[in-house]
């Protein structure tokens, strides 16, 4: 039955929402109509918006089940000025295949993937491309609400584009060191804690001679807060901080580290342990050992950063940090939805967990 101007009429309020039916596709209004709030209100409910009380939400959700009423995304997205579409932007690092993105990434972006769908939103991958405007793009053209960044190379020249990026008024949060002047929102894990804690087990193991692989500048932020947790915990030992065992590895690669590793040997200072800033270095210095037939853990240790799923199937398996990826994904993707929304979002980090395993048992 329709009235003359075609409408429908309104929906009779039940107690028992069972035995409400609908002829035809059910709207928003029957929905209001069904649990007596405005049709302003069903929609703000639908949405997610903190302005309708977690009672209200439930009861309209559970009148929207019970109707199948299935939200129009074209439509409201009209309405709200938003795409509905969340940007992950990856940056290019250089692997043995054509990926290009660093295998700890891959993990993430799964994560990020996952916790998308789960609150309505679509998720748009891209490289970022630095000699472009990449930022002004995404940003004019509406592809996305906010934009996510994995990566980002020297840190130093990177920040300027961050700085844009906060100056047009762009949504955008970055996983990556926190620092007391970046003029973004970044999550990031205790590289400082995770450093700490590999130096402090090597030094448990009965290691003295720990070397650092890795770049301990401010031009590789999360590189150099692991060296600075490696510093911290040879100096609470009483151990003396030799500058000859830090070797600069700039690239998350094995072939990073295997250079690096080459050259910690070239310059011939004992060492019996090597504290690597990523599994990808700590792997390539492994290569580096075994080609100059120094056994591992034997006759050196050997720790990395970062837990990637092939570092427990190594031989030896490789000691390392593991960063939850699953919840920095979910953090990362929660506090995007906040700035759209513009609720208050703070810099954070997440907790590290050292895993311990075989490539590090000096000695045996």
């Amino acid at each position: 039955m329709k009235l003359r101007d075609g409408r429908r009429p309104p929906v009779a309020r039940a107690k028992n929402w069972s035995y409400v039916h609908i002829k035809g596709k059910p709207t928003s209004f029957d929905i209001a109509h069904l649990t007596g709030v405005s049709q302003s209100t069903v929609s703000r409910a639908l949405r997610g918006s903190p302005l309708v009380s977690e009672e209200t939400r439930q009861r309209v959700k559970a009148a929207a089940d019970q109707l199948n009423y299935k939200v129009d995304k074209n439509a409201s997205n009209l309405r709200s000025q938003h795409s509905g579409t969340l940007a992950l932007l990856l940056f290019e690092d250089p692997t043995a295949d054509d990926s290009h993105i660093n295998p700890f990434f891959l993990s993430m972006l799964g994560s990020i993937t996952r916790a998308c769908a789960l609150r309505g939103y679509d998720l748009l991958i891209s490289f970022q491309q630095l000699s472009d405007d990449w930022h002004a793009d995404y940003a004019d053209t509406k592809k996305a609400d906010g934009i996510i960044l994995l990566g980002y190379g020297d840190y130093l020249v990177y920040r300027d584009k961050l700085q844009k990026l906060a100056e047009q008024g762009t949504r955008s949060v970055r996983w990556g060191a926190v620092l007391p002047d970046q003029p973004d929102v970044s999550i990031g894990c205790d590289n400082f804690q995770g450093g700490h804690a590999v130096a402090a087990h090597l030094l448990q193991q009965g290691c003295r001679r720990i070397a650092f692989l890795g770049d301990a500048s401010s031009h590789y932020p999360e590189f150099f807060d692991r060296y600075r947790g490696y510093v911290a915990a040879l100096q609470e030992a009483g151990v003396d901080v030799d500058d000859a065992l830090q070797v600069d590895a700039i690239e998350s690669t094995e072939q990073a580290g295997y250079e690096a590793q080459e050259q910690l040997l070239e310059r011939g200072v004992p060492f019996d342990a090597v504290f690597a800033a990523s599994d990808l270095i700590a792997m390539g210095a492994m290569r580096a050992l075994a080609d100059r037939q120094i056994k591992v853990p034997e006759q050196a240790a050997v720790a990395g950063f970062d837990d990637i799923p092939m570092a427990r199937f190594l031989n030896p398996p490789l000691t390392t940090v593991l960063q939850d990826t699953k919840l920095a994904g979910e953090t990362l993707v929660d506090n995007l939805l906040q700035l759209i929304r513009h609720d208050p979002v703070q810099t954070q980090l997440l907790p590290v967990k050292l895993v311990a395993r075989r490539s590090s048992q000096y000695g045996t």
